[in-house]
């Protein structure tokens, strides 16, 4: 595994509570935020301010339409941008408290701070968008912004993988439901109908990135990997060797409590 995807399992679970903690799903709807994916389309949107839907459709890559636009932009008359930020901030900082019993987790945040504030960010919208809000004080939620900053960098980076290798982002998840994630957990978590993803299908077997069954095709395979690296080559930009050693020595048990707050399938593909 490639240094900076050791990175990414260690700082997406401390970031992942933010959807997946009860603590989380609080505060969203403290806020006016009832239901899952109106905290979810809210509080990542939110960095952006009240952005039309169109524009965190693109953002995203691989989510419907419709389905952002059955959250945005209406959930901005159900709390502001900045209420969203606020709730999301809460949640996942009580979450972390929770998870981590307490633990200091001051050294990890100063490193992974420095590493994200140090981060590039041109063509990466979203993660610029985070990059940019006023850093916190308390330790866990420094640790919690510098991980969703860094890892919305890499998601935007992953999309500009995708598309240099010529996959947009529903040919990305059908090739990888053919690969070594699931159609059951994929389709529905991202609002595309069945007729969307069986012309995807379609698309990539003619392509011979898949079989008849759908799986994934050495062709396919290739297609995915370089995409992956391409992603890997970008994210670890803004990590020195030191700073790789010493987030790995201190974040290893703290990734390990977070991830007690997620599912063991997630459409994230953390591996396990």
């Amino acid at each position: 595994m490639s240094p900076a995807r050791v990175m990414w399992t260690l700082f997406e679970p401390l970031h992942a509570v933010t959807y997946f903690a009860p603590q989380a799903r609080q505060e969203f709807e403290a806020a006016g935020l009832r239901g899952f994916w109106r905290g979810y389309f809210a509080g990542r949107s939110a960095p952006l301010g009240a952005a039309p839907a169109a524009v965190t459709t693109a953002l995203y890559a691989n989510f419907a339409p419709r389905m952002v636009e059955r959250a945005l932009p209406a959930v901005w008359s159900l709390a502001t941008p900045e209420q969203a930020l606020a709730a999301r901030q809460a949640g996942a900082v009580a979450a972390l408290r929770d998870l981590l019993g307490g633990a200091d987790v001051a050294p990890a945040a100063r490193v992974l701070r420095d590493v994200a504030a140090g981060a590039p960010t041109a063509g990466r919208a979203l993660g610029a968008a985070n990059a940019a809000l006023p850093w916190p004080d308390e330790p866990y939620a420094v640790l919690w912004r510098a991980a969703t900053t860094l890892r919305e960098l890499r998601g935007d980076g992953h999309v500009l993988a995708q598309l240099a290798v010529g996959l947009d982002g529903l040919n990305t998840i059908v090739l990888r439901a053919g690969h070594d994630l699931t159609r059951e957990v994929l389709q529905p978590n991202r609002g595309w109908t069945d007729e969307e993803w069986d012309a995807a299908a379609e698309g990539l077997a003619a392509r011979g990135l898949v079989d008849a069954a759908g799986r994934a095709t050495a062709a396919g395979l290739e297609r995915l990997d370089r995409a992956e690296a391409l992603t890997d080559e970008l994210a670890l930009e803004p990590w020195s060797e030191p700073a790789l050693a010493r987030f790995q020595e201190l974040a290893a048990p703290l990734s390990a409590a977070a991830r007690a707050a997620l599912p063991p399938v997630t459409p994230i593909g953390l591996p396990g």
